[in-house]
């Protein structure tokens, strides 16, 4: 499949956010024209010569109708919580997150923008499986809030889509880590992990470490967030590398491709955290033609790579 975005007006909305970031290099680099909706910038900050910025806010919709106006593609991106917070403020997560995400689904029908991928969560939705690898058919059973809302944003797109012809793709994407990732310590095991180390301090881990999870490379899932945007048909899609790994297991693999060592420091299991899961893939590689390229050591030593050299996790 072409998955060709060359001369398509794309907005990505969460543009200056860690996968947003990385696919704003990628739509350019494709040939697209690229908007991104983000907070308003910052001293210091700063995006990619071509872009477009609007900034905003999403949780009440403010700027989103003029960054839409023209657009043939949406990105959203956008979550204002992580799935290890989410359940301490429920009613917040709600109005902003769904709340916003609805506010966003009525401009794109007045704006009649009839296209978006959307990144759900391959890691919450499931909940604990029944089987493994997971399915999209698996029952959906999120065990926190995170989980909750994105699928009930997934549930308003096929409404949509049912009802008013949007095209909408979600992307259920596993657990994806590379640089540029902006919750490090609350979200994103390996980047953890490696500026603990980078750090000298212990590694924290919650249980005994047994808890499996599936690792994609941000490379990865870009590729099939592309794929994903060249769709005329709707979809939903497991974005993962279809293997599991234990904490402990991850945690080694760190080691040796770093060559650095450190002190764990197990902590209390918690209740929320799904013991083990990890996707199948293989509606992505049948209907998508995508397949993860990084193994999980391929994708930690590429990404060691990039830390030495740009000196930024």
């Amino acid at each position: 499949m072409d998955a060709s975005v060359s001369g398509l007006k794309v907005l990505v909305l969460g543009g200056r956010g860690f996968l947003g970031t990385h696919l704003v290099d990628a739509l350019l680099l494709g040939g697209a024209s690229v908007r991104v909706f983000d907070r308003p910038l910052r001293d210091g900050e700063s995006v990619p010569a071509g872009v477009e910025l609007f900034g905003g806010n999403f949780i009440d919709g403010s700027g989103l109708e003029a960054a839409l106006a023209g657009v043939d593609l949406v990105y959203h991106l956008i979550s204002t919580t992580v799935p290890s917070t989410s359940n301490a403020d429920p009613v917040a997560d709600v109005h902003n997150n769904l709340g916003g995400s609805l506010r966003l689904l009525q401009l794109m029908q007045v704006a009649q923008v009839k296209r978006i991928v959307y990144v759900s969560s391959g890691g919450t939705v499931y909940g604990n499986p029944s089987q493994l690898p997971v399915p999209e058919t698996h029952p959906l059973q999120p065990l926190c809030s995170y989980g909750v809302v994105k699928l009930a944003v997934e549930h308003y797109l096929h409404m949509y889509s049912e009802l008013n012809g949007l095209v909408a793709n979600v992307l259920r994407v596993a657990n994806p880590y590379g640089t540029h990732q902006h919750h490090i310590g609350v979200q994103g095991v390996i980047p953890t992990f490696i500026q603990r180390l980078m750090k000298g301090q212990s590694i924290e881990i919650w249980g005994d470490g047994s808890v499996v999870r599936d690792y994609i490379y941000v490379d990865d899932v870009v590729s099939a967030l592309l794929a994903a945007g060249a769709r005329r048909e709707s979809g939903t899609y497991n974005i993962g590398s279809g293997a599991g790994h234990t904490l402990e297991e991850v945690l080694r693999v760190v080691c040796e491709q770093t060559d650095l060592i450190g002190h764990v420091r197990y902590m209390p299991e918690r209740a929320f955290d799904v013991h083990r899961i990890y996707l199948d893939i293989s509606r992505a590689q049948e209907e998508l033609a995508w397949s993860p390229m990084f193994s999980l050591e391929q994708g930690c030593a590429r990404y060691w790579a990039l830390i030495n050299a740009d000196g930024e996790i």
